[in-house]
């Protein structure tokens, strides 16, 4: 997944379909499933003491807020190939840097967008000053991005491939 713009999101047709089918699933099985827990809690009696009923409707609320998300995201994304394996550090790679130049002090990293993001792999996104301070530059090449209190640091690009995840 990368994105170009703030309002254009790239997705391979993987992640695209897997977005779509979420989804789905939450506008459709998810919403009765919640339903059916609301009016069940609903039935217990007194509404200002019954957790169940609370928990529902904060179940609900989450995941209503999921549905405009993902609608939001899949009203303004594109699908497309994946990044080319050319050296070139893009959205949707994975990215191995070594700070200041110290090969012993690396961070290897996803550069995409929140959707993209997993439990195995780091994720920055292509917004953030470290991903956007090493977007363009090619293996071998020295960036440098601004921290949060204003000062630059340098990396040097070690390793930059597609996502295969």
């Amino acid at each position: 997944m990368t994105q170009t713009s703030e309002n254009v999101t790239w997705l391979t047709q993987e992640a695209y379909n897997k977005l779509k089918d979420e989804l789905e699933y939450l506008t459709g099985p998810a919403r009765t499933e919640i339903a059916a827990k609301i009016a069940a809690a609903r039935e217990e009696g007194d509404l200002r003491e019954n957790g169940g009923y609370h928990a529902a409707k904060e179940e609900q609320g989450k995941q209503e807020l999921r549905v405009r998300q993902l609608t939001q995201l899949l009203e303004n994304a594109k699908v497309g190939e994946a990044p080319a394996a050319d050296g070139a550090v893009a959205p949707g790679m994975v990215v191995t840097i070594a700070f200041d130049g110290d090969e012993d002090d690396t961070l290897t990293f996803l550069l995409a967008s929140r959707e993209y993001a997993s439990a195995d792999i780091e994720t920055y996104s292509p917004q953030s000053p470290l991903g956007s301070g090493v977007i363009g530059h090619k293996v071998g090449e020295d960036a440098e991005y601004e921290l949060p209190n204003g000062k630059k640091a340098s990396v040097r690009i070690l390793k930059a491939e597609p996502y295969s995840g």
